[in-house]
Order: C-alpha cells, then sequence, then structure tokens
C-alpha cells in the first residue's frame, strides 16, 4: 500500500468504473473532476487515499478518513470508502490485506471506531466485509444533491 499519486488517476477511476454500479456514475473521458477531487483529498490531512501496488501496476485502491467527533468521549473514527480490487486480482486475498492496512492505520491515527458503508445490492461484499470482523450494526441513508 501506497499513497496515491496523480498519475494513478486513470487507474483508479477505471477500477471504480468496472463494476455495473460504477459505471453508471463514472466517466473514464473526462478527467478533470477526478483531478479536482484528488487535489482536495491530498491537501486535506484527514484523507488517506491509498493504492495497492504490485510491481508498478495499481491493483487496488481505497480512500480512508480520519473523523474527529465529539461522541464517544471526543472519539475519532475512520471511515473506509472506495474499496476496488483490479478484476484480476480479486479472489487472492488482496482486498483482505488492503482492509488490514486500513484497519492499522486507523488504529495508528487513534481512532476507536472503524466503520465503512456498501451499496445494499452488494451482498459479495457485504459477506467479505463479516468475514474481517465488521457487522451491519446500522441503516445508512443517502440524499443525492
Amino acid at each position: 500500500m501506497r499513497p496515491a499519486r496523480a498519475e494513478d488517476l486513470p487507474e483508479i477511476v477505471a477500477m471504480l468504473a468496472d463494476d455495473p454500479l460504477g459505471a453508471t456514475r463514472e466517466d473514464l473521458d473526462d478527467p478533470a473532476p477526478y483531478r479536482r477531487a484528488f487535489d482536495a483529498i491530498e491537501a486535506d490531512p484527514h484523507q488517506h487515499l491509498v493504492v495497492a501496488d504490485a510491481d508498478g501496476t495499481v491493483v487496488g485502491t481505497l480512500q480512508l478518513t480520519v473523523i474527529p467527533g465529539l461522541s464517544r468521549k471526543g472519539a475519532s473514527r475512520a471511515l473506509i470508502e472506495a474499496v476496488r480490487v483490479h478484476s484480476g486480482h480479486r479472489g487472492d486475498g488482496l482486498g483482505a490485506a488492503m482492509i488490514g492496512w486500513a484497519v492499522d492505520e486507523a488504529r495508528r491515527q487513534d481512532c476507536s471506531l472503524v466503520q465503512l458503508t456498501s451499496d445494499a445490492t452488494r451482498e459479495d461484499a457485504h459477506r467479505f466485509y463479516e468475514r474481517l470482523g465488521f457487522t451491519a450494526s446500522h441503516v445508512g441513508f443517502k440524499l443525492t444533491l
């Protein structure tokens, strides 16, 4: 795992688009919004956009956000988002290693909780997270703006 670099963006966006949900949300032909988002992420010390690098090839990505808070006696929590593994590397333990990295980094950042959301249709992902010790403890809501 290493911090993502701007030159990794095409590979990251391709992984985000490489599933039925992502295919409807991402635009591989317009890099500008991804570059703006990358610059904002890179400038924020609470954001950790990382990639799994296999001999110079980006094969996975996730974003870890550290959220300071007042609840739980002023505890910080970590939010894992946009977990993707390149289709050619699924099933070989890379996803578990990436989540392990994120949990370890959350501990290092003194977080008391790690949370993530997963689209309700991603049943395979739900089983994956449960195997790693996550529990489906909350109901999430979104409002598209």
